[in-house]
């Protein structure tokens, strides 16, 4: 008895339309329930396609329509016929539409690529067979891989060849409609991407022509040229001759050379760029050429010349519809238009001196520019790697219906990304889809575009202002003064004598710096603070001299620039620590790098890096450089947005930790061999991951002897080590001091440094009040033994979570301590409604109430046990013990608080938990919080009192129990 034949299905093939088998069947691909005989490479073809279901309908009409017998043999045996055809198909309606009506041309594609259109034929149809010829020698190794890939610069040729091609041919049919051409010579001059030999599949054809003799003939020659091209190619558009649609159509070479002489704007030169003859009268064409050539090669000299390029990109950028930013492959950013305007610019002003820049296809220009030294070799070909990439989407985009567009799909448009990422040779990774691989790749050449662009859209600037005589850059004049002040220099006179410190001399550095402080000037003046941040600049500036990177990274890095201006003009805090740790200044170019880690990990490398140095002493200072580095790099994410509210109190939480942690190590390692087990307990903001940059480390310590060891031998060991830890870590330096605050410790100040856990024990079984249950409530062994730490957390467990909540007294007690705080801590003069601590509706009273909760309920509710005054807010919110609206309304006024203390501490350099209101000072806040420029400051004070007014209600009604 014969084996049964396995039954197949076309979606093996990718094929999912209801019809798929039937079609096959008629097609001769199909036979019962499996492939027909030999038909095996032809479905492995079509499941390759970038869209297999539409390959397969082509199919379907073209049987109808041509010699289907031979085509069908041909896509049987000859590879190149099955790939060419197949990826076509599967492509582009609009070439399907084509063989469809006019089948015979199946049988070209086999034919080697050749643009010349043909002197006889109707030109529309030669013209579309030459552009399917390209499109499916560019997209057949996609369907068959053993057929050879296509670079996209070949491509771009072929298409730019193609419509010179069709120019030409337009030209001579012209010629023929039109009388008396004998009368004039006409030059017609490619612009744009058809100039640069980059042309596009869909693409408008810029054009400028230039006549000698009679002018009329040549305006009559050139118009029918467009008409005759526009009606069976493309569209021809003059619109970048002078005047633009304005001027005449045809001017002669003195004309033109007048217009560029006397009226062209900076973009006219950029347009030059890409000038080439191409039809017509050929020595014509080159005088025309050499007319224009000096004009394009000096135009970097003129008033504000990188200023109007910048300004150009920026407000074709703004143009770009909002929703559609991220997703223009052109003109958003990231976009081809980001690559294009750096590359020109940079040959704009180094081509001046360097004819080896003097190319238009941008790929040749980068490569050059990067070969002359202008760019970095890397820079370069990941510059040419993601133009490259991001024109191929475009080509394989404009395919589909032969129409010009620019946008790639929509993250949700499953169907068109799958199209898109197999039509340029994209496959599943296994982790991930077609089209979810198309989106990373995408994102990553479009980031790296941006971030390219970034950076050198500004190196062609500083090299500019560096090529300007010295005379032309001193600001000392009254006028210099005058546009300081209409920047926003309070102390313009000041401010020029800062910018004369950092230019004196010959040296290379002061070059640097007269070239770097137009940029800085400007982007400063964009900050709270254009004088602070100046000054800071030229202390950073002295301090870093000798550091041979600094400066080299300002120039090369066009982020960083701006980033560092943000930060000095709105922070005193972070100058100091720059000073002290400049290599964070390379992470402002890393956004990844700058962001970090999981900051519940961040504390890891310190940790490592301590451990490395034997000696106390040296072990604490490398802790310190450490956490200066950790503070600086979390406070630049901050300033510019790029860290959250909790990322930031958990990563300096966790970096206090870490410094405690290693200090103890190293202390432990130094005193010999130990006597007792020793743990660091978390108190406060530390214990509760909640730290801001001006907070304390709230700790307390806990010892246990080892066996044979007394507990006062243990006691003296451990507080000889908490002794040493604390002066190391809080001798004066030029750092932000470290104090650790033992404070809430049994008996306070007046009370041992360190307990045995026995201690403890006693201690609090006997004497413990309820505000040190409180206290207890944010307890965290940090740092330490760990298995000592959880004994004393077990041991702290019915205190802080008291099985049968507070008796009445005990909450009265809490409120008249709260009570108190508000009527003596609050020092004198502070204003209430803005002292983020203290103040009505800020942190303590949003603590308070949530403290008060857990004390009363977390016996009851385990969510409640935490140090996380967050998570037990929510833990009270599902115990249904607060109202999502009070807690909504708590949260808000926390976050706020915390974020507004922590930009405080930013903006003046020192801890504070008043707000100020008035002044730069003020300014700066609400720049930190998220306000924008320009705005009133004002606006941020009233928020602040509109939502901790609403905190204050709950806290009344909840912890103090009013209008219950």
């Amino acid at each position: 008895m014969s084996e049964p034949v396995r039954a197949a299905s076309p979606a093996r093939f990718g094929l999912t339309e209801p019809r798929s088998e039937e079609v096959l069947r008629g097609l001769g691909l199909w036979a019962d329930r499996r492939p027909a005989d030999g038909a095996e490479p032809v479905l492995a073809a079509l499941a390759r396609c970038p869209d297999p279901d539409l390959a397969l309908r082509g199919l379907e009409r073209l049987q109808a329509v041509a010699d289907w017998d031979a085509l069908s043999a041909d896509l049987h045996s000859d590879v190149v016929v099955r790939g060419r055809l197949l990826a076509v198909l599967g492509s582009s309606t609009a070439l399907s539409d084509f063989l469809v009506a006019n089948p015979e041309r199946w049988r070209s594609l086999t034919d080697e690529v050749d643009v010349t259109l043909p002197g006889e034929g109707v030109l529309r149809i030669e013209y579309r067979a030459k552009l399917l010829l390209i499109a499916a020698n560019d997209l057949a190794h996609v369907v068959e891989p053993e057929l050879p890939y296509v670079p996209y610069d070949t491509v771009a040729e072929q298409l730019s060849d193609l419509a010179v091609s069709a120019l030409r041919r337009s030209l001579e049919l012209a010629a023929e409609k039109v009388s008396g051409t004998e009368k004039c010579r006409l030059a017609v001059i490619a612009m744009g991407k058809c100039g640069a030999n980059e042309l596009n599949y869909v693409s408008d054809v810029d054009v400028v022509f230039v006549a000698e003799g009679d002018l009329g003939v040549a305006t009559r020659l050139a118009s029918s040229m467009m008409q005759i091209a526009g009606q069976s190619c493309f569209e021809v558009d003059a619109a970048l001759r002078p005047e633009g649609k304005a001027g005449a159509l045809v001017r002669t070479l003195d004309g033109h050379a007048s217009y560029y002489k006397k009226w062209a704007r900076t973009w006219e030169f950029q347009a030059l760029l890409k000038a080439r003859p191409v039809a017509g009268d050929a020595e014509l064409g080159q005088s025309y050429l050499d007319v224009v050539r000096p004009y394009v090669w000096t135009a970097a000299e003129r008033e504000n010349f990188v200023e109007d390029v910048q300004a150009m990109r920026r407000r074709v950028e703004d143009h770009v519809p909002t929703g559609l930013a991220e997703r223009e492959l052109k003109l958003g950013r990231g976009g081809l238009r980001d690559v294009e305007f750096a590359v020109q610019l940079l040959q704009l002003v180094h081509g001046r001196s360097d004819e080896e820049l003097r190319i238009q296809a941008t790929t040749a220009a980068l490569a050059a520019l990067g070969k002359g030294g202008y760019v970095g070799r890397d820079d370069a070909a990941d510059f040419g790697r993601s133009y490259r990439f991001l024109r191929t989407l475009e080509h394989r985009l404009q395919l589909q219906r032969l129409l010009r567009t620019h946008l790639f799909p929509a993250d949700d448009d499953v169907t068109a990304l799958r199209w898109l990422a197999r039509s340029v040779g994209l496959a599943a990774d296994g982790q991930r889809s077609e089209g979810q691989v198309l989106l990373a790749e995408f994102r990553k050449h479009a980031n790296q575009v941006r971030r390219l662009h970034e950076k050198l859209f500004y190196r062609p600037l500083l090299q500019a202002v560096a090529g300007v005589p010295t005379e032309a850059l001193r600001l000392t004049t009254k006028e210099a003064v005058a546009r300081l002040a209409a920047l926003g220099y309070t102390s313009p006179d000041g401010a020029l004598r800062h910018i004369q410190a950092l230019t004196h001399g010959m040296s290379r550095r002061a070059r640097i710096q007269g070239a770097l402080l137009p940029v800085l000037l400007h982007l400063f003046a964009g900050t709270p603070d254009p004088d602070g941040g100046l000054l800071a600049y030229r202390k950073v500036s002295e301090a870093l001299a000798e550091t041979p990177w600094y400066l080299r990274l300002l120039r090369d890095e066009g982020a960083v620039v701006e980033r560092l201006a943000v930060l000095l003009g709105t922070s005193k805090l972070v100058p100091d620590l720059l000073v002290r740790a400049p290599e964070v200044l390379r992470l402002l170019a890393d956004t990844e790098a700058l962001v970090g880690r999981d900051p519940f990990t961040v504390g890891n490398p310190l940790r490592s890096a301590v451990s490395r140095h034997p000696e106390l002493a040296r072990a604490v200072t490398a802790a310190r450089s450490l956490r200066r580095h950790e503070l600086l790099r979390i406070a630049a994410a901050d300033l510019l947005g790029l860290m959250p509210l909790e990322t930031v109190c958990v990563s300096l939480s966790e970096v206090w930790v870490a410094v405690l942690q290693s200090a103890l190590d190293a202390a432990v390692r130094s005193a010999g061999e130990p006597v007792a087990a020793l743990a660091v307990i978390g108190m406060g903001r530390l214990g509760g991951r909640e730290l801001g940059y001006g907070s304390d480390a709230d700790v307390m310590f806990v010892c246990r002897p080892f066996e044979g060891v007394t507990d006062a031998e243990a006691a003296t060991w451990a507080s000889g080590i908490v002794e040493n830890i604390r002066r190391l870590l809080g001798a004066p330096s030029q750092d932000p001091p470290l104090q650790v605050d033992a404070d809430l410790r049994p008996e306070g100040r007046q009370g041992p440094l360190v307990r045995t856990l026995d201690s403890y024990r006693a201690y609090y079984g006997k004497w413990a009040e309820v505000w040190e249950k409180q206290a207890l409530l944010r307890a965290r062994c940090i740092a330490g033994d760990a298995a000592l730490g959880e004994d004393f957390e077990a041991l702290i467990e019915p205190l802080r979570y008291p099985a049968a909540g507070l008796d009445a007294a005990s909450v009265r007690e809490i409120r008249r301590i709260k009570a108190r705080v508000d009527a003596e801590r609050l020092p004198r003069g502070a204003d209430p409604s803005t002292h983020t601590k203290l103040g009505r509706g800020g942190l303590a009273d949003v603590e308070w109430t949530v403290q008060l909760l857990q004390l009363q309920h977390s016996g009851a509710v385990p969510g409640l046990r935490t140090p996380s005054t967050m998570v037990a807010m929510a833990a009270a919110v599902e115990a249904g013990l607060l109202s999502q609206e009070d807690a909504s309304a708590l949260t808000a006024a926390w976050n706020l608080a915390t974020h507004a203390r922590n930009a405080v501490t930013l903006v003046r350099g020192k801890a504070s938990d008043q707000l100020p209101t008035s002044g730069r000072d003020l300014v700066a806040v609400a720049s930190v919080m998220g306000y924008p420029p320009g705005g009133d400051p004002g606006e941020f004070l009233e928020e602040y009192r509109r939502t901790t007014r609403r905190a204050r209600a709950v806290a009344e009604r909840v912890f103090y129990g009013e209008g219950l």
